[in-house]
């Protein structure tokens, strides 16, 4: 058993209130036991049973619960570093993705390495993340777009959470865009999603979660829907991401479904926030994208005033969102959110 004492503010972040509440403890002290919380409090009510416990003293530093990186790319081959000075010379996003780049270019790299590159690179990233106070992430397939690549990338975070520290919550995003074998028949690889690709992975226990990129580069409402239907159906909560580049109806979308959240958003319309709303989906705010890509960020004030929960997360990934660094995602949300 371990007190850590001398705490300047604890933050508790109970279930009640708003959210900006994070119940903070003046002068505080918490004590543990094999991982387990088993007392928090002002440190002059410290019970006595407590008292001969080993001491350590965070001297006099703000202690919070673990952060919550709600949406990763965790595992990827390559970077697109050249994208990004494509931007800032005035290419677009959808003009870079027509011509081969973005998401495409990173299936490439990441379908030809080995799963133990994947696995050693990721994990090295989750330590880095855990320096940063990040105790749980969620972490999407998507950089296959064929069964066994996809597979292949959730097997990887499957061997991660048996062998690092970091909760993770993997997703299965083999609806990330339609792969350029499929360019000529988008049917058939929604058919492969839905009558495969889900059905394995939830056969092997892969994700909690179904997710897809619904965008006019991407996937339609129509598509959306059968697949995170599908995932339903497969016992996978769904999450989308939704109104990113434009206004395309996800943020309705998601609401119809019940899904856990929706996230980007920078294009939400006002209806897609009412519908939010009324489904308590939580819009994730993904800034660190909005800022690469020169995008005016989600507007999370719009969003919070219209009763909407809203989370912050990195979107961390090789191309958009280079950055795993949560605490800056958090700092930017607070400042460039409208």
């Amino acid at each position: 058993m371990k007190i850590l004492h001398n705490i300047a503010q604890l933050a508790t972040c109970r279930a009640e209130g708003g959210q900006g509440d994070i119940h903070a403890i003046s002068d505080a002290a918490m004590v543990w036991d094999d991982g387990v919380i088993e007392w928090v409090g002002p440190e002059k009510q410290l019970p006595a049973e407590y008292r001969p416990a080993e001491r350590l003293d965070a001297g006099g530093r703000l202690v919070v619960p673990g952060l919550v990186d709600c949406h990763t790319h965790l595992a990827f081959a390559g970077w697109r570093a050249d994208e990004f000075e494509q931007r800032i010379r005035g290419r677009g996003y959808l003009e870079i993705a027509r011509d081969g780049g973005g998401i495409r270019s990173t299936v490439r790299q990441t379908r030809a390495a080995a799963e133990a590159d994947l696995l050693q690179r990721a994990a090295g990233f989750l330590q880095q993340m855990l320096a940063l106070g990040v105790t749980t992430v969620e972490c999407k397939s998507g950089y296959g777009l064929d069964l066994d690549a996809e597979l292949k990338l959730l097997r990887v975070y499957r061997r991660l959470a048996k062998e690092q520290p970091v909760r993770l919550a993997p997703t299965f995003l083999g609806a990330h865009i339609i792969p350029p074998e499929f360019r000529d028949n988008r049917v058939a690889y929604v058919d492969l999603l839905v009558e495969r690709m889900i059905p394995a992975v939830a056969q092997e226990e892969l994700a909690v979660c179904c997710d897809v990129f619904v965008e006019d580069s991407a996937f339609s409402i129509a598509e959306a829907r059968r697949i995170l239907r599908a995932g339903q159906g497969s016992g996978m909560a769904a999450k989308l991401h939704a109104d990113q580049l434009t206004s395309c109806g996800g943020a309705e979308l998601a609401a119809e479904l019940g899904a856990l959240s929706a996230d980007h958003l920078e294009h939400i319309s006002q209806s897609g926030i009412e519908a939010m709303a009324a489904k308590g989906v939580v819009a994730v705010s993904l800034p660190l994208a909005s800022l690469y890509l020169g995008q005016t960020a989600m507007p999370a004030r719009r969003l919070i005033e219209g009763g909407v929960a809203v989370a912050v997360a990195t979107d961390f990934n090789p191309g958009s969102a280079p950055s795993f660094h949560l605490p800056l995602a958090l700092t930017l949300a607070c400042t460039c959110s409208a």
